[in-house]
């Protein structure tokens, strides 16, 4: 019985006992059914994240989708902008274009009037300088026998020319 003394016995023996122990507790079919459940665990984690994957594409692709959409309302704004603005311009040259003529015209007109005024104020002024040249010359060739015969005259076509 030196077989008893070796240690190598002992062990051997304690790893056949421990071995004996476990599939009596039936600790593999313990450790098979946590492996199992971590499996299913992990195998459901896997499922979920392509489940996630598959959300997070859908949700991206509709983004995009909302985003090529916001950029063409985006496009068609400025355009719309554009053609107010172009109309705003064209509008705002005709009124300045419809501003310029009349006042232009009213120019013209305060001109016509300024110049009918100037002219009136020239004749005016010529007849007055006409009349104190006339008034200076009879003054100074008319005798009183030629203006009492001038006076008889006028009378005498006055007659003629009422009857």
């Amino acid at each position: 019985m030196e077989f008893i003394k070796n240690p190598a016995f002992w062990v051997g023996l304690c790893f056949v006992l421990f071995l004996l122990l476990l599939v009596y507790k039936k600790v593999p079919a313990t450790i098979a059914a946590a492996l199992d459940k971590r499996a299913d665990t992990i195998r459901n984690e896997l499922e979920e994240a392509r489940r996630l994957r598959e959300e997070a594409q859908t949700l991206l692709a509709e983004y995009e989708r909302k985003q090529r959409a916001a950029e063409k309302e985006a496009e068609s704004i400025i355009a719309l902008a554009k053609e107010e603005a172009e109309s705003l311009a064209s509008e705002t040259r005709e009124n300045l274009k419809t501003t310029l003529e009349r006042r232009m015209k009213l120019a013209e007109d305060k001109i016509a009037r300024a110049e009918e005024q100037a002219l009136g104020e020239v004749r005016t002024a010529a007849v007055n300088v006409a009349i104190a040249a006339a008034e200076q010359i009879i003054s100074s060739k008319m005798t009183p026998a030629a203006s009492k015969k001038l006076v008889d005259q006028s009378i005498k076509d006055l007659k003629g020319k009422l009857n």
